[in-house]
């Protein structure tokens, strides 16, 4: 768990662009979305909204359904079983 907390850290606080990573996050909580749902829902550059998800997915955070087109994210069970550390994340950065 410790190793997943250093993760979720590093991803979410003390690197650039955490904050739009740990808002993808939470949408993902909410419901699967694509890319382009993302992009829109959280006022972002569709390219930088892919930047992020390959960030997300390359550390195991959230996979994606296989399709090629219209693919959707969802949390992964690593961070399903970690929820808490990254609700614990959220209430600290999310309000910003």
């Amino acid at each position: 768990m410790k190793a997943v907390k250093r993760l979720l850290l590093w991803l979410l606080i003390g690197s650039s662009g955490g904050l739009n990573r740990a808002r993808i996050i939470e949408k993902l909580f909410q419901k699967p979305c694509n890319a382009n749902e993302l992009s829109k829902v959280l006022n972002l550059d569709y390219k930088t909204t892919r930047h992020h998800l390959k960030i997300l997915q390359k550390n195991h955070l959230i996979i994606s359904s296989k399709e090629e087109y219209n693919k959707a994210y969802f949390p992964s069970d690593m961070l399903e079983e970690n929820i808490d550390i990254f609700k614990e994340i959220w209430v600290r950065i999310g309000k910003k």
